[in-house]
């Protein structure tokens, strides 16, 4: 068996990859299924693999030595999670969204984010439970500054998630982690390192105003936050979707 061989900056920033993020899985050894779907996952929310990109059955069983089966257990999990768009006499391919679909996942995880925030600020204790937040703000921004993309890219996108998951609240979670998902694919296509390279910034004021219980403050970084994200996209990708996975040494698995 083969597998990806692991990135050991991100795993010095401690920066979680996206498809740990979602909910909880059982201990041991992931399945070949579970390897493939992560794999493909985390390829598409690092913007290895970007929206539009036609997945290949067989390019994916070479890519990743499994049978046909396993890559189609793979991709029907990943068009469960709606970052997969399968299509009859046209296969699979990374989702892409329509215009209409953007303006709702990003309604939708503005929503939703508000309810964390409110939800967060009604903590007596909330200042204490941000601080593995700021930790995660720093190794966002050192990250950025040492030109580490995927680092802080997966840092910037965990930040959300793991705000959510303060609460304890696994289904508001596995929500937000699912919207969080969508809306890194909807800005993938126009996004840059230069356009966003206030997100930490933005996260550091987000906790503040939340640290303080000021949920108005809080809300207005957020939307200002998100919105920002929104208006980044819409360029044509132009890029071998297959170099996602050629970018890293394969190797046998111990």
């Amino acid at each position: 068996m083969l597998r990806l061989k692991p990135d050991r900056a991100a795993q010095d920033l401690k920066a979680p990859r996206a498809s740990t993020l979602r909910d909880p899985k059982p201990a041991g050894e992931p399945s070949d299924v579970d390897r493939v779907y992560g794999e493909i996952f985390d390829a598409a929310m690092d913007r290895r693999l970007l929206p539009g990109a036609k997945l290949t059955e067989s390019t994916l069983c070479a890519a990743f030595d499994c049978s046909r089966g396993t890559v189609r257990a793979a991709l029907a999990r990943l068009a469960y999670d709606k970052l997969v768009a399968i299509e009859p006499n046209r296969g699979a391919y990374v989702w892409q969204a329509e215009p209409k679909e953007v303006h709702d996942v990003f309604a939708m995880r503005r929503a939703l984010e508000c309810i964390v925030i409110d939800m967060l600020v009604a903590l007596d204790d909330v200042a204490d439970r941000l601080l593995p937040l700021r930790g995660m703000v720093e190794r966002e921004q050192r990250a950025f500054e040492q030109g580490d993309r995927i680092s802080w890219l997966r840092l910037s996108n965990a930040f959300h998630v793991e705000l959510a998951r303060v609460l304890d609240n696994q289904v508001l979670t596995d929500m937000l982690a699912g919207l969080c998902a969508r809306t890194t694919l909807i800005i993938a296509l126009g996004d840059s390192t230069e356009g966003s390279a206030c997100s930490y910034l933005e996260h550091r004021d987000i906790l503040d105003h939340i640290a303080q219980r000021d949920a108005a403050g809080a809300r207005a970084a957020m939307d200002h936050h998100l919105k920002d994200c929104e208006q980044r996209m819409d360029v044509d990708p132009g890029v071998d979707p297959w170099s996602a996975f050629q970018r890293h040494t394969l190797t046998p698995s111990i």
